[in-house]
């Protein structure tokens, strides 16, 4: 299972990250004080943000070296704001990425199979619009995990949740990961979460 390092990494001179390694097929959760660069980290180990100076590694492979679709397939990025297209239904949002993605889309079992690992029980007929915000977080996620992946980072998954359903999302898809063999980071400022669910934890420092 692939793992990332940073080496030497510093984003436009206002942040500077230490080395590190983030292991594969393990839980990390990433925490650190507003202005430390946590959601930039992201970006950087899948490809979307480039380095000012250093390196970031992925499976031992700088990852400026690899194609940055094959990339961003394998190394997903949940955002914190689910991007979903309101006027359209659960089942046609799945479709939608699936087609973006010009790939066959899944079946409505397999549709369901995800949105109960995203702790959600909702008809695949309703309407986006009519969701709540925690809601339609979950079925963000679900679709995520329906594309498939290597990775999963995720950017405050449980921002718009309850501390229950926060929890309980939290567990499924860490176990998911653990049963699949893969790797889940979460970015999070919830040191309970990080205590239940963290494997490993990168407190990343202050300004430099």
């Amino acid at each position: 299972m692939k793992g990332f390092k940073l080496e030497g990494v510093t984003v436009k001179d206002v942040v500077t990250y230490p080395d590190l390694e983030i292991k594969g097929g393990m839980t990390t959760f990433i925490t650190g004080a507003s202005g430390t660069g946590k959601s930039t980290l992201l970006k950087l180990l899948n490809g979307i943000l480039t380095p000012t100076t250093g390196t970031v590694y992925y499976g031992g492979c700088e990852v400026l070296t690899v194609d940055p679709i094959k990339l961003r397939r394998q190394v997903l990025l949940v955002s914190q704001s689910a991007v979903l297209f309101e006027s359209q239904s659960i089942k046609e949002n799945f479709h939608l990425f699936f087609d973006y993605r010009e790939s066959v889309p899944p079946s409505d079992e397999d549709i369901q199979a995800c949105l109960n690992r995203c702790a959600i029980d909702i008809s695949l007929d309703k309407q986006v619009y009519g969701l709540s915000g925690g809601e339609k977080q979950r079925v963000f996620v679900g679709i995520h995990l329906a594309l498939g992946f290597d990775v999963l980072m995720m950017d405050e998954p449980t921002s718009a949740l309850d501390e229950k359903n926060g929890d309980l999302l939290l567990a499924q898809l860490k176990s998911y990961c653990e049963e699949q063999r893969k790797t889940l980071i979460v970015v999070s400022h919830d040191k309970e979460l990080v205590d239940r669910f963290a494997d490993e934890v990168m407190t990343l420092g202050g300004m430099p």
